[in-house]
């Protein structure tokens, strides 16, 4: 028992703060396992102060979407859904009047269409009707995975060996890739910054090194090492800091990027008017799908967005010429941050 109240206490960092059970499960029929992601990722989205309003709008958005089964991953698509309701102050008639326009999280327009199956009671409509339609979207009909085709994995093991070296790829990388493409490009871009980071204790990976601490890292069989942290210079004009370990008594000096150290940035321009397109919720940018100059309608993808799992595509606001695009990708954004204006 002292062994697993240690190290629960090394998790602390990822506790809810949900210390009791709630009877207003009943109202609102959150599953219990994403209860708690639920409440963190609203953090995340800056509605921390409307987490009773999140709950409440998670069972009207799944009204609005048909009172569905509640598992993995539709329990999201509602969860999504009720925090988008949230974030853009709607109600479940603004949801189906303007079902067309609305910049809706990509999970949901995915369930729109058939993309997890069809739920035992159907889809409402008109809203999935006027979701495909205000995207050019066709329904799938049926079980998608009896018709897609196989996956291949020799491929994309050549395909993942060419870009991070014939040795880096394991067994267990190829499921992830296949899994969770973009979580494993993201985990391999962090692996190549910062190293093979499960060699370091649990402790020393969630807690910094204090000036003066020391500890003894296993980094092969036979193989150690005794580091030891020195000092911290002042943080520099480019926002980092010299970081001074010894390394088996040997100094070793290290320049990392302080990212405590808040930047002063200009205030982002917010959107406003018919040409101006912006930002649905918080979050951050992961792709632009346009350029100054292109022609495009109105519905078209202009960028895609993520916060905490949950990316919505941003459509045009109307047909036109892009005037400029004043976002790039790594952005990160605020609600109605203007994103791109069309003339």
């Amino acid at each position: 028992a002292q062994y697993w109240e240690n190290v629960r206490s090394l998790y602390s960092p990822f506790e809810s703060g949900q210390l009791s059970g709630s009877s207003d499960v009943y109202m609102h029929e959150i599953p219990g396992g994403q209860y708690t992601n639920l409440l963190f990722q609203s953090k995340q989205l800056g509605l921390t102060e409307k987490w009773p309003e999140i709950k409440r709008k998670y069972a009207e958005a799944n009204m609005v979407l048909g009172d569905i089964p509640k598992v993995t991953p539709s329990s999201k698509v509602v969860g999504d859904l009720a925090q988008f309701m949230v974030a853009q102050n709607l109600e479940a008639k603004d949801i189906m009047e303007q079902a067309e326009t609305l910049a809706f999280p990509d999970s949901v327009v995915n369930f729109l269409r058939g993309d997890i199956g069809i739920p035992p009671g159907g889809f409402t409509e008109p809203l999935r009707s006027k979701v495909l339609a205000g995207r050019g979207l066709e329904p799938v009909e049926g079980r998608p995975g009896s018709f897609i085709p196989d996956y291949d994995f020799e491929k994309e093991r050549a395909s993942l060996q060419k870009t991070y070296g014939s040795n880096n790829i394991s067994e267990k990388d190829l499921l992830s890739f296949a899994l969770y493409p973009q979580v494993f490009a993201d985990w391999k871009a962090y692996e190549i910054i910062y190293g093979e980071v499960s060699r370091l204790p649990t402790h020393i990976f969630l807690n910094p090194m204090k000036e003066g601490d020391e500890v003894e890292l296993n980094v092969g069989r036979g193989q150690s090492l005794i580091v030891k942290l020195v000092s911290m210079q002042n943080v520099r004009e480019d926002g980092t800091r010299v970081v001074i370990f010894e390394v088996n008594g040997e100094q070793m000096y290290m320049p990392v990027t302080d990212n405590s150290v808040e930047k002063d940035g200009a205030v982002r321009e917010k959107a406003s008017g018919p040409g101006s397109v912006g930002s649905p919720m918080p979050g951050v940018v992961v792709s632009v799908k346009v350029k100054a100059g292109d022609e495009i309608k109105e519905g078209d993808t202009v960028a895609t967005l993520s916060a905490m799992k949950m990316e919505t595509s941003v459509p045009a606001t109307m047909s036109g010429k892009v005037k400029r695009v004043v976002v790039n990708v790594g952005d990160k954004l605020e609600g109605d941050d203007l994103l791109v204006e069309i003339e």
